[in-house]
């Protein structure tokens, strides 16, 4: 199920008012679709085929972005190191890729397969297959032919899938499901369209992986072993790297080089994000203010733009500078962000991955 046109989060999303309050009924029906859905799938009227790896689901319950991407990149750059060989796939946001899976490389076009995968290839160059497509289980299939030797893969979203088929780790299996949970956490913790959620907050997940401090003091950052919810929860670092130009990677700066560089009033920070205030807090913690435009999700750029923009130091995010490419303004620095995995994080999957295929005792 796509949900584009809930690009940019609506404020009343985030607290309960007369707005939520009337769309309240609509989210009653959009619930009942949801438990009516699972019903089917739960009476196997559907058959569903597993893949014959392992799963890893990274997705959230609340409509727009969490900080997925940079989690799927941590987990395939530490599966790696563990001895995996990842594959990954994604529904390509905004991808054109309609008719059959597309593969993605860093010289991919965001426009015709989505920004996050072009930026995951990017960071990670290439060094795992990355395949985009809306039908998820075409595109594990897609990915196993062209590259055999892959023995996990991670899906960037796909909770919600009902054709991806996975036995949950929670359940003896070794697919795993996790659920990012960024600050803003469930805001007014009601379904679509009255509130920000995709399926309801008690939603069953194998972990819970934290990214930003929680408004509502859920969890504390660097706190490695908690319980959300009864299941296992992480939280994760996220660090600010050093400052690149976009039309000259090779040129870097570190952000207090470059809080001490511009006057306040002549930087301005621009995000296409799901939360693209978290970017900006971000900034202000490593002593950089500045203008702050918040963008819709996906939004794409043009030279106009930025020429529009009254400003002598202009910094974007990696995600969005996969979709400047042939933007020639000396102006615009790209701000990478990495996040750091707990060790008891990557202890936990190792177990999981290396149990026996449950599927082979039941089929």
């Amino acid at each position: 199920m796509s949900f584009s046109f809930f690009r940019k989060a609506p404020q009343f999303w985030e607290r309960r008012g007369p707005t939520s309050l009337i769309l309240w009924p609509l989210s009653w029906l959009y619930g009942l679709v949801l438990r009516v859905r699972k019903l089917v799938l739960d009476t196997g009227f559907i058959k569903q085929y597993p893949a014959p790896v392992p799963i890893i689901i990274v997705g959230n319950i609340r409509v727009g972005g969490t900080g997925k991407t940079p989690i799927v990149i941590a987990l395939a750059e530490r599966l790696q190191q563990l001895g995996w060989i990842p594959g990954i796939i994604s529904r390509g946001y905004g991808s054109s890729s309609q008719l059959t899976p597309l593969q993605v490389n860093s010289d991919s076009d965001p426009a015709l397969v989505g920004d996050e995968p072009v930026l995951i290839a990017k960071r990670t160059h290439n060094q795992f297959p990355i395949w985009v497509f809306p039908k998820r289980r075409q595109s594990i299939r897609v990915l196993l032919k062209h590259s055999p030797n892959v023995n996990v893969i991670i899906s960037d979203d796909g909770l919600q899938h009902a054709g991806l088929a996975r036995w949950p780790a929670r359940e003896g299996g070794r697919d795993i499901e996790l659920v990012v949970r960024d600050g803003r956490g469930e805001g007014n913790r009601f379904l679509l369209p009255a509130g920000p959620l995709r399926e309801p907050t008690t939603r069953e997940r194998d972990a819970t992986l934290f990214t930003g401090q929680a408004k509502d003091g859920a969890h504390k950052i660097g706190q490695q072993d908690e319980y959300f919810l009864g299941r296992r929860a992480f939280s994760l670092l996220s660090n600010l790297g050093n400052a690149y130009q976009l039309i000259k990677p090779s040129n870097h700066q570190t952000l207090p080089q470059i809080a001490d560089s511009y006057l306040p009033n002549k930087i301005t920070a621009v995000a296409a994000l799901g939360n693209p205030q978290r970017f900006f807090d971000d900034l202000l913690n490593q002593g950089i203010a500045a203008k702050c435009i918040p963008l819709p999700d996906h939004a794409t750029y043009t030279p106009e733009f930025f020429e529009k923009l009254n400003a002598q130091c202009i910094l974007i995010t990696e995600k969005d500078a996969v979709k400047c490419a042939g933007i020639q303004d000396e102006r615009i620095w790209v701000i990478p962000m990495t996040l750091t995995l707990p060790d008891s994080l990557s202890e936990w999957l190792q177990s999981i991955l290396q149990r026996p295929d449950p599927y082979r005792y039941t089929l």
